[in-house]
């Protein structure tokens, strides 16, 4: 990879290669999709939307798109994904709430939401004194975090997402997850020191 900012082949590829190519590119940042998603649909609606029916059908954008898609870096790819999932997202909700036709300016809320949550991923861990080589795989340990939570349990994964990604105090963390605060914050530590070793095993993957 050349890095996040820095024309990727992996994009290359996927004009290259085709359909398949591209499904390939997309699989690796199921994760991080579903983790952006499943963050910004909530508590109110998440026993209506499911975040993996959601990507899927970001997806299937994507692939219905990718032909007008002219960057070549892994940050544009991101943000245009970004950018689908926030259609497909101001889509389901509209649905859901019966209203009318497309609706721009839920589509912006939605966009500039998940760039949000994607800043807080990022701000949790690329440090701003990190080296070049670190910087240049941002987009990989992104993709990599997103799947290090998928491998934790609802409450340590719970815990996380309130916290450090909705960016909730511990006594609204308490109050959603219908427990004490002084266990909300074992947990959360607890949680932590989980999501670390699974970061440090995926790092020792080849």
């Amino acid at each position: 990879m050349s890095g996040i900012d820095g024309p990727d082949p992996r994009l290359r590829d996927a004009r290259s290669g085709g359909p398949e190519e591209l499904g390939r590119l997309l699989e690796a940042y199921r994760p991080y999709l579903r983790l952006l998603a499943r963050v910004r649909i909530g508590d109110r609606l998440r026993t209506k939307l499911d975040p993996e029916d959601v990507v899927q059908d970001a997806f299937l954008r994507a692939h219905r798109g990718f032909g007008r898609f002219r960057g070549d870096s892994e940050a544009e790819f991101l943000g245009w994904l970004r950018q689908i999932l926030a259609a497909e997202l101001a889509n389901q909700v509209r649905r859901y709430l019966g209203t009318g036709g497309r609706d721009l300016r839920l589509e912006r809320e939605f966009g500039e939401a998940l760039d949000r949550t994607s800043a807080a991923l990022d701000r949790g861990l690329v440090s701003p004194d990190s080296s070049p080589s670190h910087r240049a795989e941002r987009g990989e340990r992104l993709a990599r975090l997103a799947v290090a939570l998928d491998r934790l349990p609802e409450d340590y994964r719970e815990a996380i997402v309130l916290r450090q990604f909705e960016g909730l105090g511990f006594p609204e963390v308490a109050s959603r997850m219908a427990r004490s605060e002084d266990s909300v914050k074992h947990l959360w530590a607890r949680a932590l020191g989980r999501l670390r070793r699974e970061l440090r095993e995926r790092e020792e993957e080849p």
